[in-house]
């Protein structure tokens, strides 16, 4: 494969964080990167994008050497400037993370993460999203070494163009990981709850997203469960959101529009 490969790493925790620090010095081994991320932390922005201000892109160095390009924006804004703009040669290959904490089950619909790697296959450009399912005690380095060995793997199989893939690594413990599972996305919601609290001048105010734990899962095939037991799991996604047996069983109706 060589050093002909160019890929764009991106995230949703912001230029600065440690774990596209460590993908970036990982990534180096399957190819040329380069660094376009949001200028701050965009974690839960899902897919939206800046179109009613301008995007403010500034140029990061890190010992006197360009480390990337920070983008006043969401993860989406970053892979659309990076392919238009900012890219050259154009990549064709998108990472994005190493996110700090999972992007899996119908967190996956929510993710800042998994939607920069969804705007890369927009674009028909392979796109992996890579996410480590811990806050404390991380270990991105390790993390980063064995994403970049998945990567350069499910890469040796020839991906579609346009394919996307989404990797969780399990929490970093002893013997970790066991191994690999090809597995679904989740489809169980997890424990939600506002937190009601009181600010020092009596108003109220809630936070949310405080306890995103789950229960132990009841979809035993699924990206959640292989996570809890300690697996890496890897899942293709598609960002085309029609039911096709909706669509087949509303295309046998006789529609008709009432007289006007």
């Amino acid at each position: 494969m060589g050093n002909s490969r160019n890929i764009l790493l991106t995230n949703d925790d912001g230029i600065f964080a440690p774990g596209l620090a460590a993908l970036r010095q990982s990534l180096d081994q399957l190819g040329n990167v380069q660094v376009v991320a949001p200028a701050s932390e965009q974690s839960g922005v899902s897919h939206s994008i800046t179109y009613l201000e301008p995007l403010i892109i500034d140029d990061v160095y890190r010992e006197k050497e360009l480390f990337g390009r920070a983008v006043g924006g969401s993860p989406a804004d970053c892979v659309k400037a990076a392919m238009l703009e900012l890219c050259d040669p154009k990549p064709d290959l998108v990472v994005s993370g190493i996110n700090s904490g999972s992007n899996a089950g119908i967190n996956v619909l929510y993710s800042g993460t998994v939607a920069a790697a969804i705007e890369g296959a927009f674009f028909g450009v392979t796109s992996i999203a890579v996410s480590l399912s811990t806050h404390s005690r991380p270990d991105y380095e390790a993390t980063a070494a064995l994403a970049t060995d998945l990567i350069g793997q499910l890469l040796a199989g020839n991906p579609s163009p346009g394919s996307l893939w989404n990797i969780n690594f399990p929490k970093c413990q002893a013997d970790w990981p066991l191994g690999v599972k090809v597995v679904p996305m989740g489809l169980e919601r997890y424990r939600e709850m506002l937190e009601k609290r009181t600010d020092p001048r009596g108003r109220t105010y809630y936070w949310s997203g405080l306890h995103p734990e789950q229960t132990p899962p009841t979809e035993l095939n699924s990206d959640v469960a292989a996570l809890t037991e300690g697996f890496v799991t890897i899942t293709p996604l598609n960002f085309n959101l029609t039911c096709s047996d909706e669509m087949q069983r509303v295309s046998d109706i006789e529609w008709q529009l009432p007289p006007r």
